[in-house]
């Protein structure tokens, strides 16, 4: 089989301790449709974007979601909190299998920044496998990055999923950025939002050659999707439409891409001046 569901909870959120509300929604969402396989929270669900509520992992949310995830045999992304490791803070998501384990943990590499101070850049790509295929995690600004998905990929994902917390004018850009980014990838992209406090909604699932599955309004949804990995398998092996195939293309190619030198593309971009609020 290459069925896999996973189901987007779009919740409406607000700062403040909403562990019990998103862990009743889970067995909500479990009993109203037993065959979801996975479920995926918003960005700083937990507690929202307020880093005193930082946790030294496992946290103690984490290890209620393992426990849901056990009882009720369902992957839990519960979207991600603040971790404290030391002096510093990650924006963390974990990925709790249906066994109530803790597979991966993936720190957000591109913190929101100048906005989101005070939070430390986490150094590791984090992909897993389900019994279908396999699936990549970042964090919301982590999209604006195609070097982060095209990672993910290049290690076998087939999934991309991307916690979000998005309240601003820029949402619609990143619902084109969904897209743009599942048709050069060849695969699945998930991107939940919160709403009320916690975002502006808009969650969006876009299918490998770039037609949006579903986009969810501004206020609370919860949307189970079947993902076919076979889907995937069967784009990147004729190309989209059975015309351009992107992933190949890269694969075949010796080229050195220059951005990816430090020297020379501090160079280029030097006069951009410092990363600041604009005033």
């Amino acid at each position: 089989m290459s069925y896999f569901s996973i189901a987007g909870m779009q919740l409406t959120l607000s700062y403040g301790n909403n562990l019990l509300l998103i862990g009743d929604e889970i067995i909500k969402l479990k009993q109203r449709f037993p065959w979801v396989d996975m479920v995926v929270l918003s960005e700083l669900s937990l507690y929202g974007p307020e880093k005193k509520y930082a946790e030294v992992f496992p946290s103690e949310a984490e290890k209620y979601f393992c426990q849901l995830a056990k009882k009720y045999n369902i992957w839990i992304i519960p979207g991600s909190q603040y971790e404290q490791v030391g002096e510093q803070v990650f924006n963390t998501t974990s990925v709790i299998n249906n066994h109530g384990e803790v597979v991966e943990r993936y720190r957000k590499i591109y913190p929101f920044l100048p906005y989101e101070t005070g939070v430390s850049a986490g150094q590791n790509f984090v992909v897993f496998d389900v019994p279908q295929g396999r699936i990549g995690v970042a964090i919301c600004y982590d999209l604006w990055f195609p070097e982060i998905a095209r990672t993910m990929v290049c290690l076998g994902a087939e999934v991309l999923v991307y916690p979000t917390l998005t309240g601003t004018i820029d949402r619609k850009i990143e619902l084109t950025l969904a897209q743009a980014t599942a048709v050069m990838n060849q695969c699945y992209v998930l991107a939940v939002n919160g709403s009320g406090d916690c975002g502006n909604g808009q969650s969006i699932m876009v299918a490998p050659e770039g037609e949006v599955i579903y986009q969810a309004g501004e206020q609370q949804a919860v949307f189970p999707i079947e993902i076919d990995f076979s889907r995937v398998r069967r784009s990147r092996e004729r190309g989209v439409h059975g015309l351009g195939q992107p992933l190949k293309s890269f694969r075949d190619s010796n080229i050195s891409f220059p951005q990816y030198d430090k020297n020379k593309c501090s160079k280029g971009l030097a006069a951009l001046g410092t990363l600041t609020i604009p005033k």
